[in-house]
């Protein structure tokens, strides 16, 4: 096939893709409405189907055995969340405002997360164990969004209802479907498979095309898909910062990268290996967890991000790419 026809299959298969996607999260939200989860529980139920391109994207990737493709999606779309929600997004607004609760027990779990991840991906740790690092504080989370709450000192328990409560404040204006109905479980069991068939086709053609125009799997994988299956992420996250949203701009993209490791990563390179990591790889995975702790380091001391916090974290996602690119 001609590389012409490739491109044109890959820049519709990634529109059909990011279009299934956004039919997909709106009917998740439906239905979780009509499960009546909590605002907490259905922001990350969104982030899930959000993430599914790169997700599938990824795990393509392993099964393709092009190791590096699939990590670079993940790692990569995670750095570029950061850079476009966070700091675009602070760009926009002139201020995203944050609670500090919210900063700490979001940015407590993304920092974990990434910390598994770097041990993945250095091999330190292999895949399962890093999995199961993760799963440790991953699984009483999400608990706790769905409102279990553990067994722990009042003050302790105080102080996540109360962070946990601020974040639904957030979420609750951003997130307003109306109740779901067995149109919805449809509509999202097929807006998944066109996601899934999309991506697949996304990452074969753009892996093909690199491959004949000489450009590195890390590049094609680490910058061009992870952007271009990041970009439902990144609009909503400009959206919801520009309407003051700062909360559930911080929650879509911590809990976006946090899934992206747990499903995209992590579980497949348990199932599939991930491979020895090279330079490349390592350098992505640095930008992602210096980007992640940057954010939450500009975010304590002012309650939020201004112009001069999301200018830092888009130029070093600038700086990113263009050291990815010249390591080459």
């Amino acid at each position: 096939m001609s590389s012409p026809s490739r491109a044109v299959i890959f820049i519709a298969a990634a529109a059909v893709s990011l279009g299934a996607s956004w039919l997909l999260v709106l009917a998740i939200e439906r239905i979780g409405k009509r499960l009546r989860l909590s605002e907490a529980l259905l922001g990350m139920v969104a982030a899930l189907a959000a993430d599914a391109p790169e997700i599938t994207t990824a795990v393509t990737a392993l099964l393709d055995h092009s190791r590096r493709v699939g990590a670079g999606v993940v790692l990569g779309s995670n750095a570029f969340n950061i850079a476009t929600l966070l700091g675009l997004g602070a760009l926009t607004a002139g201020f995203i405002s944050l609670h500090r609760r919210v900063v700490a027990m979001n940015g407590a779990v993304a920092v974990w997360a990434a910390l598994a991840c770097i041990l993945a991906v250095t091999g330190a740790l292999d895949s399962a164990a890093a999995l199961a690092l993760a799963a440790a504080v991953v699984i009483p989370y999400i608990g706790l969004l769905a409102g279990v709450r553990p067994r722990l000192p009042a003050r302790w328990s105080e102080w996540l209802a109360t962070a946990v409560g601020e974040e639904e404040l957030e979420l609750e204006e951003a997130i307003h479907p109306a109740s779901g109905s067995g149109r919805d479980l449809a509509l999202a069991a097929a807006a998944l498979a066109v996601v899934v068939g999309a991506s697949v086709t996304m990452e074969r053609e753009a892996t093909a095309l690199g491959g004949h125009w000489g450009i590195a799997p890390i590049i094609v994988g680490g910058l061009v898909l992870a952007a271009v299956t990041s970009l439902p992420n990144a609009v909503a996250g400009v959206y919801l910062a520009a309407r003051g949203r700062g909360a559930a701009s911080l929650s879509t993209a911590l809990n976006s990268n946090l899934l992206n490791v747990i499903a995209g990563l992590l579980i497949p390179g348990a199932l599939l290996g991930i491979g020895s990591a090279d330079a490349q790889t390592l350098l992505i995975t640095a930008a992602y967890a210096a980007l992640t702790v940057l954010a939450l380091a500009a975010a304590w001391p002012r309650r939020g991000l201004g112009r001069g916090a999301g200018a830092l974290l888009a130029g070093g996602y600038l700086a990113f790419t263009i050291a990815l690119i010249a390591s080459v």
